[in-house]
This record gives C-alpha cells, sequence and structure tokens, in this order.
C-alpha cells in the first residue's frame, strides 16, 4: 500500500477499529495475553464458530451437536468429538402422509430412521438418548422402536450399534456384501438407512484397498497408505477373495475402458 494514501486517509487507524480489532483487543487485555496471541486465539475460536454454530437451516431442521462417529466406546461423553449436525426432525408433507398411514407409533420410527441416517452422513452417531430428547420419548420406547425396524430388515445405526459389533463385520463389510450380492443401491439402502452417497463412499475404501493389494502392496503399506485401521483391511481383503471372480468385483476393480467410438454422429 502507498503509505502517502495510509497517512492521508488513516487506514490502518480505520481497519483497527472494526469488529474484529475491538474483540482481540478484549481477549488481550482480559487474559493479559500479547495482541499477537490474542489474534492467534480469535482466529481458532472464529474456526470453532464456523464448525459448530454457523450451521444453516430449513423449515422443519435443526442443529444437534452428536458425538463423531470416529469415537470409540468407552471415552468420556465431555472428552469426545462433537459435530454439529443439521437434522430433520419434520418434513410436513412426508411425515404426515406417514402419520396417516401408520400412526404414531410408525411416524416415530420412521422419524429415527431418517435422523440416525443424516447424523451418519454427516460422521456423527445419535445414542438412544439422542433420539429420546429429539422425539420427546423415552429411551426405552427407542429401544422398542428399533427392535421393531431391525425385525422389519432396517438397519438403524445408532453409537451403541456401531461399538456393540465386537469382533464380529463390520457394518461397512456387511454392506458391501450386500453389494458384491447383486442387491440394487435402492435394496441396499432401505435394508440398510445407509443413502447411497455413503454405499458409493464405502465402494471407493473398498476399491483403494483391493487395489492395493492385487498390486501387491504388503498390508501393513496398504494401512500406511490408507489409514484405515488393520481390522477394516483384513475385513476388506477377505471379502475380496470370497467375491473376486463375481461379476460385480471385476466392474469395480476393472472397469472397460469407454469405447471412444460410442456417441459419434454416423
Amino acid at each position: 500500500m502507498d503509505r502517502k494514501k495510509d497517512t492521508a486517509y488513516g487506514i490502518n487507524r480505520l481497519e483497527s477499529k472494526n469488529a474484529r480489532a475491538a474483540i482481540i483487543e478484549k481477549i488481550s487485555a482480559d487474559f493479559n495475553l500479547m495482541p499477537i496471541v490474542a489474534e492467534a486465539y480469535y482466529k481458532q475460536i472464529s474456526t470453532y464458530f464456523q464448525q459448530h454454530a454457523d450451521v444453516q437451516l430449513t423449515s422443519g431442521q435443526i442443529c444437534y451437536e452428536a458425538v463423531a462417529a470416529e469415537e470409540p466406546a468407552g471415552k468420556h461423553i465431555a472428552l469426545a468429538k462433537k459435530v454439529s449436525c443439521r437434522l430433520t426432525l419434520n418434513d410436513i408433507q412426508e411425515d404426515f402422509e406417514v402419520l396417516g398411514t401408520y400412526g404414531l407409533a410408525g411416524l416415530r420410527r420412521h422419524r429415527i430412521l431418517r435422523l440416525t441416517q443424516e447424523a451418519y452422513d454427516q460422521e456423527a452417531l445419535l445414542s438412544h438418548e439422542d433420539l429420546a430428547v429429539l422425539l420427546t420419548t423415552s429411551p426405552a420406547t427407542v429401544k422398542r422402536d428399533i427392535r421393531a425396524l431391525k425385525q422389519s430388515g432396517y438397519f438403524v445405526m445408532t453409537r451403541g450399534a456401531k461399538h456393540d459389533m465386537g469382533p464380529g463385520t463390520s457394518h461397512k463389510t456387511q454392506i458391501l456384501e450386500l453389494y458384491f450380492k447383486e442387491y440394487t443401491f435402492t435394496e441396499i439402502e432401505k435394508k440398510t438407512n445407509h443413502s447411497e452417497r455413503a454405499v458409493y463412499r464405502y465402494l471407493k475404501d473398498f476399491t483403494q484397498v483391493a487395489t492395493l493389494h492385487h498390486q501387491g502392496f504388503p498390508d501393513a503399506q496398504i494401512r500406511l497408505i490408507t489409514h484405515f485401521s488393520d481390522r477394516l483391511i483384513r475385513e476388506y481383503l477377505a471379502l475380496y477373495k470370497e467375491y473376486q471372480h463375481t461379476d460385480r468385483m471385476t466392474q469395480l476393480l476393472h472397469p472397460e475402458p469407454a469405447d471412444p467410438k460410442k456417441g459419434e454422429l454416423s
């Protein structure tokens, strides 16, 4: 900037009078910090605000703090990473139709499916207690509803469901297995309560692991490259060995090159 113009117009002094500068000055004074440290705090807090408070909502939606899906079981809830989720509590057209057809219990279960899927799509997991608060009911009622949904063939991804899987196969592997068994995306969505976007994300991760294995990379290097857990890599490789000769596995790992002649005008 031209120093003469800065001096003439007092640009530096004017810039120091904005809200940002006022907040930095307040942080510096209240916590006895150097201005440069106070500015660093301001920038970090601004990032937190954008992540947790600046959530755009539409009619019927709320912002809800849920535990991140990556958090392990047993970690104290106060120390767990949180995700600000945009959840649809009320979809007037869809919910009224469900209410008229299946009654209050049916509507509650429909909302459980929607809320858990929306949270998981945003990399968070709702607990039975979360759902009870959101639906103004009791955790016991939520558990009964989820049990009824599972008996009807739905997979409800709650925080408890993920961590109760124990040493068995992960939900990701279960969903991928349905794909290799020739289920359509619509069928997988209905059966597992996962969006098509989530299924594609799992397929992308699986393809990366299977391709690296096919190229001769050892498991340890696959983990370093993908940052996946040893358990998940083992599950994906077991899935690969079981379904490696199926049409869908071939299409996924060895897609046919596009024909340049297709689409040309004759």
